[in-house]
């Protein structure tokens, strides 16, 4: 290979794909810590509402309608968890050819100009999720997220703008797995 005084070798360093399995296992297993979580509140809220020390003392007292309402959020967040559950469970997550376009359940790698890395699995719900998958932090992002929007259709070797890095600031698709 002949270079130029200074000159770097181009090359780009290809970590091996994310065993996807691994990253779904990773995933459920803090969807139901979630879910436990949100369950718990719920019961919390829903024991506060009905308690007889929350009873209204005049009315203007609204502790107890306001733990009923909190009671409902709660168990509609639990229910949505209990959604994600069910929809990765049975999410397919197919191994993605090195040229394919970027679709739900690609794992995909961005590169930045310093060659930082970050990993991202398009998903159809929990976004904002972040799990920790052999090693590598990996964020769902869902198709409608200003991200996935941007990936969705795409290919290795395109540029996206960089999440929260400001105008200009772009990162390449490194691979799609």
């Amino acid at each position: 290979m002949h270079m130029t005084k200074g000159a770097r070798p181009a090359f780009t360093k290809v970590f091996a794909a994310l065993n996807k399995s691994t990253l779904r296992s990773a995933i459920l297993q803090q969807l139901r810590q979630e879910l436990s979580r949100s369950v718990g509140a719920a019961s919390l809220a829903r024991d506060e509402a009905i308690s007889e020390e929350s009873r209204a003392e005049n009315k203007w007292d609204t502790h107890s309608q306001e733990a009923a309402y909190l009671a409902e959020g709660q168990a509609r967040q639990a229910a949505a968890v209990g959604e994600s559950i069910e929809v990765f469970g049975s999410l397919p997550l197919p191994a993605f050819a090195p040229d394919a376009v970027i679709a739900t359940g690609a794992v995909v790698e961005l590169v930045d100009a310093r060659e930082r890395r970050s990993w991202y699995l398009i998903g159809p719900r929990a976004g904002g999720l972040e799990v920790e998958a052999e090693g590598r932090r990996v964020l769902v992002v869902t198709p409608h997220s200003p991200l996935g929007r941007q990936l969705l259709g795409r290919r290795a070797g395109e540029q996206v703008a960089a999440p929260g890095r400001g105008p200009g600031a772009g990162q390449r698709i490194a691979a799609v797995y």
